[in-house]
């Protein structure tokens, strides 16, 4: 007897309407990467380097 007076309740509980979109998605990946290096060399640094060339 529950069971029958259940039965109302599911059918008029709404309905759920799922659809494909019409459009593609998209996801645009715009990476830019950019990398700077900057060194400053100790005056000692440049001398010993001028003196021996061969150390590096």
């Amino acid at each position: 007897m529950r069971i029958l007076a259940a039965l109302p309740l599911l059918f008029g509980a709404g309905c759920v309407n799922i659809s494909a979109p019409d459009k593609p998605i998209q996801i645009n990946l715009n990476i830019n990467v950019t990398q700077e290096v900057v060194y400053r060399l100790d005056n000692e640094a440049k001398s010993l380097i001028k003196q021996n060339p061969g150390i590096f």
